[in-house]
């Protein structure tokens, strides 16, 4: 629906890729435009995931594409992200999916798994023919993930789990959970589990009402006595910091997917602006509010691709910090919502209509610019690094 997007490139960055990274780039844009958008409206408006192209993408390489071996595709990071930019061009909802699958479930099995465990998993999650989901947000805990009540009992070759998650992305499809909890055997020390959905007393239920990623399935999930074998502990998991380096896998491809969502925005809007007559029939792009408003997007899309084609690089040379991602986050989030929301004025009342793409972007990335770390949160990590002081 809208109009077909014409791609955005005004600081000539394309010579700045490689030849393989513009490849990926054309693959993912190809496959969103051949299979994503003709029905992603619909999707939206029915609250359905179109799962229907999920072995599409594992042949495509889009799960875990930035892992090496166990059939991962081993592209570099800014390959990565170009892909999740023209995946989140096509739907917020949609490329949360495949950031899930690929950053918070093949991640930490690759990370902190055993060779048993990425034997078992990676290959299966990288065709697409297991999905994952990830278990760390809680009913009464999100920004604050250390104050998790979910707990594991070791008994004997065992570990007993009870807890509830929620705000949880693919869990009413996913074949295997991710699952974060406190061991009381270790002081309360937070490892990784990776519990098979179809356990006793595991239970998945579907987040109905939602007025945001509603082509995406959120679920909470209910850990009851959930009995799994001690082989099912990430051997590597210790810590916060374990489930927190794989929110800042996701966050990384969080920052290239914004570019995509406010590329899709500036790009409707202008196409609307040079078409639609108003005063003496002279098109709205020739006033001067409407220039300065696309002439924002423009220089703030611009950025954004600065920041996170830098980030990129820092990541595939290893130097990358935390920081560095929660900048790009926090900013290329930002950056998209006031783009569609820029967006939605220039279209007028058309703007809130299935017709264009705009106020779907607008209401996803109210969800993307609160998970995997909200605005002010992200402030307070930059502002610990820059200051030496925590204020959180």
């Amino acid at each position: 629906m809208g109009f077909k997007f014409q791609g955005f490139d005004f600081l000539h960055l394309d010579p700045s890729f490689t030849e393989d990274e513009l490849l990926v780039r054309k693959t993912a844009r190809d496959f969103v435009e051949d299979n994503l958008v003709p029905i992603i409206e619909e999707c939206f408006r029915t609250g359905r995931f179109p799962k229907e192209l999920i072995p599409v993408m594992g042949e495509l390489g889009f799960f875990g594409a930035n892992l090496e071996g166990y059939g991962c595709a081993g592209m570099s990071n800014v390959e990565y992200g170009l892909v999740m930019q023209e995946l989140e061009r096509g739907d917020s909802g949609f490329r949360s999916f495949v950031s899930v699958q690929s950053g918070l479930v093949m991640y930490p099995i690759y990370t902190f798994g055993s060779d048993e465990q990425k034997n078992t998993w990676l290959p299966a999650l990288a065709s697409g023919e297991k999905l994952g989901c990830f278990g760390l947000t809680e009913p009464g805990f999100g920004s604050n993930p250390g104050g998790m009540t979910t707990t594991a009992r070791k008994v004997g070759d065992e570990y007993i789990l009870n807890g509830e998650k929620l705000w949880i992305t693919s869990g009413n499809i996913a074949d295997v959970a991710v699952i974060w909890a406190k061991v009381e055997e270790e002081e309360g020390r937070v490892r990784g589990f990776l519990v098979e959905t179809d356990r006793p007393g595991f239970t998945a239920y579907e987040v109905h009402g939602k007025w945001s990623l509603r082509a995406s399935i959120t679920s909470g999930l209910s850990l009851q006595d959930v009995h799994v074998p001690a082989s099912t502990l990430m051997p590597g998991t210790g810590g916060l910091k374990s489930p927190l380096m794989c929110l800042n896998q996701a966050r990384y491809g969080i920052s290239w997917g914004a570019i995509g969502a406010a590329m899709d925005c500036y790009s409707n809007a202008l196409q609307y602006a040079k078409s639609r007559k108003q005063f003496h029939g002279q098109p709205i792009a020739g006033h001067q509010l409407i220039q300065d408003k696309l002439v924002w997007m423009v220089s703030e899309i611009s950025k954004a691709q600065l920041l996170s084609l830098h980030v990129g690089r820092l990541k595939d040379a290893g130097t990358v910090g935390h920081e560095h991602i929660s900048l790009a986050k926090r900013n290329n989030v930002w950056m998209a919502l006031e783009t569609a929301r820029m967006a939605r004025d220039i279209l007028g009342a058309n703007g809130i209509t299935e017709d264009y793409p705009i106020m779907r972007h607008m209401m996803n990335l109210e969800s993307v610019i609160t998970y995997e770390g909200t605005h002010d949160i992200h402030s307070l990590i930059i502002g610990h690094n820059i200051t030496g002081i925590a204020a959180y």
